[in-house]
């Protein structure tokens, strides 16, 4: 199996053009694969192929092998792997996802794509369209008690489900794995959750720490970043039409929450190289 290994500000995935190569199988590929000992080394695997209603198709599997609904840094990616390799050659497109079509204007560098601005769509506030097993039209700021100790969260889904917890610590003291998995398979998230650990550093300045679904922590998360700035607006943090720079582990995002509901994304796209594999049974 041909492919490429590429990463938005560190939340790398092995990228398969889907044009070319078929895969039968990416559920057990996107294990093999994101294995950092004997595989290639990846938080999961992505698809690129032929779209009947966009520019291209995108399916996103995770480290466990299990399908993503959409991940905001790779689809940077996937915006990027099309531009350079001649797939789509324009510099805005649209790719098709499990959360519907997203549309993506790259940055344009020689010839080659080294960024991306996204429309990630509107962000969503009812907890049973996010979804999660609770009453009313929004969960901003409520307690939820996770292995003993109460928290105050907010949810938002950006096409996937995320917990926001602010915190008036550094999120890197957290024991992160420990704490993630039970947030993960907490029974109000009836398919599970990604959790951001947040730390407001001023009105346009925010530090997360996330753990993913599927994936455990990962230095960056788009669909994270966009879901922080959201609930940083809800609880008064930061406003609505100005730019937040999202800070992760991997380096930084720029989010514009829109009055008119869209969430805009800003950031790198980055090749690693290319390479082939052969895939165990096959």
């Amino acid at each position: 199996m041909k492919f490429s290994k590429m990463h938005g500000i560190g939340n790398d995935y092995v990228y398969v053009n889907g044009f070319k190569e078929k895969i039968d199988n990416p559920e057990e590929v996107s294990v093999f694969v994101s294995d950092r000992r004997k595989g290639i080394g990846s938080d999961g695997l992505i698809m690129i192929m032929p779209s009947e209603i966009a520019d291209c198709r995108m399916r996103m599997f995770n480290a466990d092998g299990s399908e993503g609904m959409m991940c905001g840094n790779g689809i940077r990616c996937v915006g990027k792997y099309a531009y350079d390799n001649g797939i789509v050659k324009k510099p805005e497109l649209s790719v098709e996802t499990k959360s519907g079509i997203k549309y993506i204007t790259l940055q344009i560098e020689n010839g080659i794509a080294v960024g991306a601005t996204v429309d990630m769509g509107k962000a969503i506030l009812k907890p049973s369209d996010i979804p999660m097993k609770a009453d009313g039209e929004n969960f901003i700021a409520k307690p939820i008690e996770v292995d003993g100790k109460k928290y105050t969260a907010t949810c938002v889904s950006m096409g996937n489900p995320h917990c926001i917890i602010f915190m008036d610590s550094d999120p890197m003291k957290l024991n992160l794995p420990e704490i993630g998995e039970k947030f993960e398979n907490h029974p109000i998230f009836p398919e599970k959750v990604n959790t951001e650990f947040v730390q407001v550093l001023d009105e346009h300045t925010i530090f997360m720490r996330v753990w993913e679904r599927g994936s455990g922590e990962t230095f960056a998360c788009g669909t994270g970043a966009c879901a922080v700035a959201v609930a940083s607006v809800l609880n008064g943090y930061c406003k609505h039409d100005e730019e937040i720079t999202i800070k992760l582990r991997g380096g930084d995002l720029k989010i514009i929450w829109k009055s008119d509901g869209t969430v805009m994304m800003t950031g790198s796209a980055t090749h690693v190289f290319d390479g082939e594999i052969d895939l165990p049974n096959a």
